[in-house]
């Protein structure tokens, strides 16, 4: 589970079966204990999301938070750098999904 705020959407596509495709990046901060220390923790994660998943997506705005549950694989054979595949997707304030 990651929580983060959305930099940027890409344009929602549909792959050659019909599934509809979005990618993402979203901007994290926490604070995490790491050997009894606490230390403030920010990254730039890439995201995708299939399916009714990348439709909802499709509705988000750039600034808005979001809670993302998923798992982490390589991007590609050719590129082995990390992407977050999307399973579950809160959003965290405003109206998205009846939330």
């Amino acid at each position: 589970m990651l929580t983060g705020r959305l930099l940027e959407l890409s344009a929602l596509r549909y792959t050659p079966a019909g599934v509809p495709v979005l990618g993402f990046r979203i901007a994290h901060s926490s604070q995490q204990s790491e050997a009894d220390v606490e230390r403030a923790v920010g990254c730039e994660i890439s995201a995708v999301a299939l399916g009714p998943n990348a439709q909802l997506m499709a509705g988000a705005k750039p600034g808005e938070a979001v809670r993302l549950t998923g798992f982490l694989a390589a991007k590609s054979l050719k590129s082995r750098s990390l992407i977050l595949h999307v399973n579950e997707i809160e959003f965290l304030e405003g109206n998205q999904n009846g939330i």
